[in-house]
């Protein structure tokens, strides 16, 4: 009983698995072809080939992801198909066992019934306890001859099944493996296609060095402004609550307080800002472009996706503040107790500073860089002036 338990706990927990790996896997996909779209749409437009180079990059992540799922999902084929074998092989071992003793019992009827007929064999009993056990015995073997042939039907069917199981799951190991070729094929050519751009890069490294260096500029000073703005929306809170200015956390009413931990329950969980986005670079380091060995930081996560994308509140919250860049970029920054969601990348926005916001509303619209035709959204996380990593507040990022 216990070893039953343990193999239907066992299959359950490999079903569970596959199905867990086959959504994986549906998402990984989904992800290429978005990042294929944008990547049509916005090379040709790009004046830069260190975002070509970052895009071509990113690409071969995903792909690199999505051929370990594959692998996974091989593997555990693999090992469901060689536990059906032996399956297999057990139940045509029980089935001629079980056909063996059920025709030597049907043989050993036939030659008890040619020889002496039931009535006489109930004739002969010596006493009336003898003949009652003589008809128990009768009844019994008639039970027992019929419980072997439900048996052996059960027995055949298991057969049947599991064979029609083992040949599917041959058939989408066979088109694991084809696609995963296919992918292999598909990520020596990108590879190809990055140490070519690199090359060029390379080439003229002092002009893609400066192009990357005024991006950097404009990016740490974007963070820096967010930074203020927090620092001075903390201040500001503590200064109408009638708490000290110079705190760096927010003085919360109770029904700011409840909004934040109702934010914290939700780590995991929440939206994405956009319906349609592919993460382009996460939180942390990462390794530089033109300078594998250089490391640098991101404050927050870049999220590619369609031009003019609808923007939304990824939690309720008040609208604390907005900017604009030189370039006409804007920023909004929603605050959620203690909790503070920036959103910069917006070219319109359809939400004024004091406004309360709920979950999903559209708080404005995707801007598109003319000088590299790519749309892509900043997200970035804060408890009061702490950054956090978003990727481990949004689902599935």
């Amino acid at each position: 009983m216990v070893l039953l338990l343990l193999f239907v706990s066992s299959m359950s927990m490999a079903q569970d698995k596959k199905k867990e790996l086959e959504a994986l896997r549906l998402r990984l996909q989904k992800e290429i072809r978005l990042i294929n779209k944008l990547i049509n749409k916005n090379t040709s437009k790009t004046k830069f080939i260190v975002d070509d180079v970052q895009s071509i990059n990113h690409k071969i992540r995903v792909k690199r992801d999505l051929i370990k799922v594959m692998n996974q999902q091989t593997n555990l084929l693999t090992n469901q198909i060689n536990t059906n074998i032996k399956k297999i092989g057990q139940l045509r071992s029980d089935l001629t066992k079980l056909k063996a003793d059920y025709a030597a019992m049907i043989r050993k009827s036939y030659k008890s019934k040619s020889e002496n007929s039931r009535l006489m064999f109930l004739l002969s009993s010596e006493s009336f306890l003898q003949a009652y056990k003589r008809v128990q015995y009768m009844k019994q073997y008639t039970d027992y001859r019929k419980k072997q042939g439900e048996a052996i039907v059960v027995r055949t069917q298991e057969l049947q099944e599991l064979n029609t199981t083992y040949s599917a799951q041959k058939k989408e190991k066979e088109a694991l493996i084809k696609e995963n070729r296919n992918l292999q094929k598909e990520l020596e050519g990108e590879k190809k296609m990055q140490s070519d751009m690199l090359a060029a890069l390379r080439k003229d490294t002092s002009k893609y060095t400066a192009q990357v260096k005024k991006k950097q500029q404009q990016a740490d000073e974007i963070d820096r402004q967010i930074d203020k703005i927090i620092r001075d929306a903390i201040a500001s809170s503590n200064k109408k609550a009638g708490k000290t200015t110079s705190s760096k956390t927010f003085s919360l009413t109770p029904e700011a307080k409840a909004i934040g931990n109702n934010f914290a329950a939700n780590k995991g969980k929440h939206i994405w800002p956009v319906a349609e986005g592919t993460k382009t670079r996460g939180y942390g380091k990462y390794r530089d472009v033109l300078n594998p060995n250089v490391t640098k930081n991101s404050n927050g996560v870049i999220i590619a996706t369609n031009k003019g994308e609808t923007v939304r509140a990824v939690y309720g919250g008040e609208v604390t503040y907005m900017f604009t860049t030189n370039e006409g970029v804007k920023c909004v920054v929603i605050r959620h107790g203690s909790y503070i969601t920036t959103y910069f990348g917006l070219q319109s926005v359809s939400v004024k500073t004091g406004d309360k916001v709920s979950k999903k509303q559209t708080i404005g619209k995707m801007h598109t860089s003319k000088s590299t035709g790519k749309t892509e959204l900043k997200f970035s996380v804060f408890k009061n002036t702490t950054r956090l990593n978003p990727e481990t507040w949004l689902y599935r990022m």
